[in-house]
């Protein structure tokens, strides 16, 4: 799938483009035919940036696209109805002296000028740089990392991950320090985009609420403009995966947020996941097929860490008793799963097969337990795990029984960092079998306020929940053979740009222990302030609002 390396490689492309010549190392064979040679562009076609993705002990993705105009309403990002042959380069160094493999690749129309290049034949372990040409223009250079071989333990890990940027929420300064990070990998564990319309601090979505490909591919487009997001993605390699609003806000499989919308919303799934298939840097596997996409994965990173990557959307069962939080009786039934029924046997099997030293779950929403009601009754989320405890009880189960090592659960979707210990059983709460740490958003929800004492009004009756703070941000942490050390990292404000980043509180997780041991708190003095005089009234009213209306 590759070609030996020449460092004249993308002196070459503008010429090859326009001789309509055809070579393509990953993807479909460019079209020959002198009439797919287009004229070049005259202004930057790399509007949106470069990305990588998945990456495994010989390789990783490649992506960019086309767009001159990133923001054209029919999604084609004013480009013409051509092919184009992009240049692309890998090497070992920033300066491209040490080039390593090297190609051509068709963007075609068909696929809004989208190019993947599933890069091989590179050493594990190891950083290299990447960058496309198309004529005069080259993109910035992006940096990525192989993973481990499967026998290799690295000394350590650096992983950070994130979810939930809404553009008219704020400012994705967050991103921006992210990539200041250079982690070995980024997790991105949801809401990448919003689907709704809508204005904000000085930001506003363009075009109407997304549900046509059109309109799915200006969002994404829109999204990928943004300087903090595009040095996001060329800081490191990521592995993502959506949660709702890559389409419509909590939809379960089939079924639309509103009953109304059934009729016609596997076409606009279809439009959506093809959309975000086009904009992310994924392999093959995940190409969609109509209304579906491969999206669960499994990737490891050496004898190190396995990271088991879930769509807690595609195969739901259907929320029981609305979207919100309620007394459900019928959501217990042992019939109805989170992830579906066939990709919990998946992650089961994954579970018994590892040998990894940490067993890392990337998902979308609360997997923890958080009863809304310190009475009698039992009122959680509908649209979290607390809504299909049977289907939680399966997996925490499967991993308990299976002896997994060190199983964290990484979760994004509430807008709010938490810390928190797992059970296998509410009714004993001494047994911790496992830990999960949840990031805040990196906009949605817009200028949070933090609590001196990093804790949540329920946290009176849940003693799981550990950690808590309503400010924006991401989760940084270092993998170690020994633990596990996640940094809860924030910005103050988002409705205004280039905010400073700090710790806001800092957990260690030991090899084989169970259960966070908090090393390290430090609440922001303003940010406290501007949470001052909030009942807990007022701050559960929040999280409830946050996590059923989602910022859409």
């Amino acid at each position: 799938m590759t070609t030996t390396a020449s460092r004249r490689t993308l002196l070459r492309v503008g010429a090859v483009a326009a001789a309509g010549a055809t070579t393509t190392l990953a993807g479909p064979r460019a079209d020959a035919r002198p009439t797919a040679a287009a004229v070049l562009p005259r202004t930057d076609p790399f509007t949106l940036g470069v990305a990588s993705g998945d990456p495994s002990p010989d390789g990783f993705v490649l992506w960019t696209r086309l767009a001159v105009e990133p923001l054209a309403a029919d999604g084609l990002g004013g480009m013409p109805d051509r092919t184009f042959v992009v240049g692309w380069q890998v090497a070992r160094d920033e300066r491209f002296r040490q080039v390593v493999r090297s190609g051509v690749v068709a963007a075609r129309p068909a696929r809004a000028h989208a190019v993947h290049v599933e890069v091989g034949g590179l050493l594990p372990g190891r950083e290299y740089f990447y960058r496309f040409r198309l004529g005069r223009f080259v993109t910035r250079t992006g940096r990525a990392t192989t993973a481990p071989a499967p026998w290799q333990s690295p000394e350590s890990l650096t992983m950070a991950f994130a979810s939930c940027s809404n553009l008219p929420a704020g400012w994705f300064t967050a991103y921006g320090h992210l990539a200041d990070e250079r982690p070995d990998l980024v997790l991105h564990l949801g809401d990448y985009q919003y689907e709704g319309p809508g204005d904000g601090v000085g930001r506003h979505h363009a075009g109407p609420e997304t549900t046509t490909l059109a309109g799915y591919r200006q969002r994404q487009a829109q999204y990928k403009t943004d300087p903090d997001l595009q040095a996001a993605h060329a800081a490191a390699p990521w592995l993502a995966v959506w949660d709702d609003h890559e389409v419509d806000n909590n939809y379960a499989d089939d079924v639309p947020e509103k009953v109304a919308e059934t009729p016609g919303f596997l076409e606009r799934r279809a439009a959506a996941y093809r959309a975000y298939y086009e904009n992310m840097p994924l392999r093959r596997t995940s190409v969609p097929r109509g209304p579906d996409l491969q999206m669960f994965r499994r990737v490891a990173w050496g004898s190190l860490a396995t990271f088991h990557m879930l769509d807690t959307r595609q195969y739901r069962s259907d929320q029981a008793c609305g979207d919100g939080y309620e007394d459900c009786p019928d959501a217990a039934d042992p019939a109805r799963s989170l992830p579906g029924h066939a990709q919990e046997r998946w992650l089961l099997d994954g579970f018994r097969r590892s040998r990894a030293r940490w067993d890392l779950l990337g998902q979308q929403v609360f997997f923890g337990r958080r009863d809304n009601d310190p009475g009698a009754a039992t009122t959680v989320s509908m649209d979290a795990w607390d809504g299909y405890p049977a289907s939680r009880e399966r997996v925490t189960r499967g991993w308990v029984d299976a002896g997994v090592r060190n199983p964290v659960v990484l979760t994004g979707d509430v807008h709010a960092h938490w810390a928190c210990d797992l059970h296998l059983d509410a009714g004993d709460p001494d047994r911790v079998v496992g830990s999960e740490l949840v990031t805040s958003s990196i906009t949605s929800g817009g200028d949070g306020h933090d609590e001196a004492d990093g804790a949540h009004p329920w946290a009176a009756w849940n003693p799981d929940l550990r950690f808590w703070t309503n400010l924006r941000g991401y989760v940084s942490t270092t993998i170690t053979r020994d633990e596990l050390t996640a940094r809860f990292r924030c910005v103050p404000v988002v409705t205004t740009p280039g905010a400073d980043v700090f710790t806001r509180a800092t957990f260690v997780l030991g090899d084989r222990e169970r259960g966070l041991v908090q090393v390290q708190d430090a609440p922001m003095a303003s940010a406290v302030a501007r949470g001052a005089g909030r009942s807990d009234a007022e701050k559960i009213a929040d999280t409830v609002r946050e996590e059923t209306h989602g910022s859409s």
